[in-house]
């Protein structure tokens, strides 16, 4: 049979229970220790009669409860004091207890004010914001959102991020103090869990314009958190919705199913894999092509925006390309929100649909300013496209996203192409090798060999391959030491393409964007910064969500992509055209022309390649052979 508890057991209970109240609660009890104190010691002094004076002020039971008081507050009080030894003596004992509590008080209030002070820093508090960009999550991507978001909103009043992270609020301060330098753009940082419906609620996310979702960097089930935020961002919003939307990152495309259906129509879902694979065999069939996307993805200089066609209503698509002096018309947003781009020209524009261009800002765009310069009929040709040959490439290293390279840069090459896999020794292949040669139409081979190994580079046949492509070991090895590999590489490469007759291409994937700089020691042809494109993705879709639709299709075998292709197939070299004949040329050809490179220039400068994206109607280039028109085509 148990023994009850004994009054002791639970008189400790309750002062347990009231402990862990936190600092109020050790304040009572102290607050109560200083009157039992002061209490005790005047009923001694009244009981025993030890006061030096008892028709002095402080004479009576209240008289000698305020005098004990004073004692135990302030030491100084006891050298005024007269009277016997006795008095002073339990005088000092009243003055040692209150030193004693006072002391603990005021540690006590100390740490509790300096809880909630770190209690404040943390940003606990609700976020009274409207119209705010919301980021969920923190990691490397948010330091280039949060740069292009402060270049787009360089008119608004105002504009607001709200970041809510599971890392603490002063760190994150700390660090974009430090790493971002912004002009326009104000930063309210949270700590809290983006998965968490108590924590999300602080950050409003039903008042706020766009939400993009970030994949934890350390989770090895990123896309399970992403789905899980996607899923509570719904969970608040109930049947109202944001306004551009949510834009979330998925990492395996078998992932995509269950993140449409948790987004509910709202959630605009980026498949890093797939979309930096596509970039990748662009890059790697055109040099320089990444530079061009790198222009339409940032918004420091030429952007894609939609606006009202209006006194366009009833034209063809081929008149709207060459109608507008500094925008180049590229597609359609049509009535239902569709994406059309590169249409027929023939292609009637109706009421109620947006005009697809590349501006340097949406009031560019706006003013529809009409162009004045005509093209020249004698300077436009018919020249018949090169005719493309079976080609060999070879792609050194692999990765998650290894496996959709394969398959694009298949869709691309002519049958009898080869593909040469190198591949580290003990690297998991997924789905498999012989899944990946069966569904390719080109020969697709593996090797196992270290991609760092001079002497296995130099049995690879370099002098008869057209592409070489080196993907970041980026699932085995952390940034700075896969781009540390893929450097050494890379260098190996050029040194070898010295002593050949011929030269091939070469394409790097890097981690870090700071490798790039690193690179061009190399003279690589072109980079792709996988973390960089998911970061300008994620900026542009977060101010206009029918952009995701656009840069798919940019990015697609399928489809009309960005193509560089010799001039000569438009114009007659050799003298100076005005873009508005090659805008002209193009659309005779089915395609829409968005720039120029100049090979001189190019030689010059390896930064942008000599290229020049949306350049006015009227701009006038000196036209040689070399030369290259940036168009949008279907091939």
């Amino acid at each position: 049979m148990k023994s009850a508890p004994s009054f002791g057991q639970r008189l400790r209970y309750a002062f347990d229970n009231t402990m862990s109240r936190g600092t109020p609660a050790l304040i009572l009890w102290l607050a109560v220790m200083t009157v039992i104190l002061i209490g005790l010691f005047a009923l001694v002094i009244q009981v025993f009669s030890l006061s030096p004076d008892d028709s002095g002020p402080h004479s009576g039971v209240v008289g000698e409860t305020f005098y004990t008081m004073l004692h135990a507050l302030d030491p100084g009080t006891i050298a005024n004091d007269g009277g016997g030894w006795t008095f002073l003596l339990v005088m000092l004992l009243v003055t040692f207890g209150g030193l004693l509590i006072f002391s603990a008080l005021i540690g006590v209030i100390s740490t509790g004010l300096d809880a909630r002070f770190q209690d404040l820093r943390k940003g606990r508090s609700l976020v009274i914001e409207e119209g705010h960009t919301l980021i969920l999550g923190w990691g490397k991507p948010v330091f280039t959102i949060l740069s292009e978001l402060d270049i787009a909103n360089e008119g608004v009043k105002d504009p607001v991020v709200v970041i809510l992270s599971d890392t603490d609020k002063v760190e994150m301060d700390d660090i974009l103090r430090e790493r971002v330098k912004l002009k326009n753009l104000r930063v309210v940082t949270r700590s809290g869990s983006p998965i968490d419906l108590d924590d999300l609620v602080l950050v409003r996310p039903e008042l706020a314009n766009s939400t993009i979702v970030l994949a934890p960097e350390l989770d090895r089930e990123p896309d399970s958190h992403v789905i899980k935020a996607i899923l509570a961002l719904n969970q608040i919003l109930g049947e109202r919705t944001i306004q551009r939307g949510i834009v979330a990152e998925i990492s395996d495309p078998a992932n995509l199913a269950p993140a449409r259906m948790a987004g509910a129509g709202q959630a605009v879902l980026l498949d890093r894999r797939e979309t930096v694979a596509k970039l990748l065999v662009q890059a790697a069939r055109q040099t320089g092509i990444s530079v061009a996307v790198q222009e339409l993805l940032d918004f420091d200089g030429h952007e894609i925006y939609m606006e009202d066609a209006l006194a366009l209503e009833g034209e063809t698509f081929g008149a709207a390309e060459g109608a507008l002096e500094s925008c180049a018309v590229i597609g359609i947003l049509d009535a239902s929100r569709g994406v059309e781009i590169n249409p027929p020209a023939d292609r009637l524009i109706g009421p109620g649909e947006k005009l697809i261009a590349i501006a340097e800002d949406d009031l560019v765009l706006a003013d529809r300013e009409p162009a004045t310069t005509a093209f020249d009929e004698s300077l436009i040709v018919q020249g018949m496209p090169e005719q493309s040959e079976p080609e060999r490439v070879v792609i050194l290293g692999w990765n998650n996203g290894a496996s959709s390279v394969v398959k694009h840069f298949d869709a691309f090459l002519d049958e009898g192409s080869e593909i040469e896999i190198v591949i580290e020794p003990g690297v998991e292949v997924h789905p498999g090798e012989e899944g990946i040669i069966a569904g390719c139409q080109s020969a697709v081979s593996f090797r196992r060999a270290s991609t760092t190994d001079r002497s296995v580079l130099d049995s690879l046949k370099l002098e008869r391959t057209a592409h070489v492509m080196v993907l970041a070991c980026s699932d085995q090895l952390d940034a700075q030491h896969a781009d540390a590999r893929t450097l050494v590489t890379l260098l190996h490469l050029r040194d070898i393409e010295q002593g050949l007759d011929s030269g091939y291409s070469i394409v790097s994937e890097m981690v870090d964007e700071r490798s790039r700089q690193l690179a061009k020691v190399t003279q690589v042809d072109d980079v792709i910064v996988s973390e960089n494109i998911i970061s300008l993705l994620f900026s542009q879709i977060s101010q206009n969500r029918h952009l995701a639709d656009v840069f798919t299709q940019l990015f697609s075998p399928e489809g009309s992509e960005i193509y560089l292709k010799p001039v000569g197939l438009y114009v007659k070299t050799g003298g100076p055209v005005a873009f508005a004949t090659l805008v002209e040329s193009a659309r005779r050809r089915g395609e829409c022309a968005i720039g120029y490179r100049s090979a001189a220039a190019a030689e010059d400068d390896r930064t942008d390649f000599g290229m020049t994206v949306n350049p006015p109607k009227s701009a006038v280039f000196e036209v040689h052979s070399e030369d290259c028109l940036i168009v949008l085509a279907e091939d």
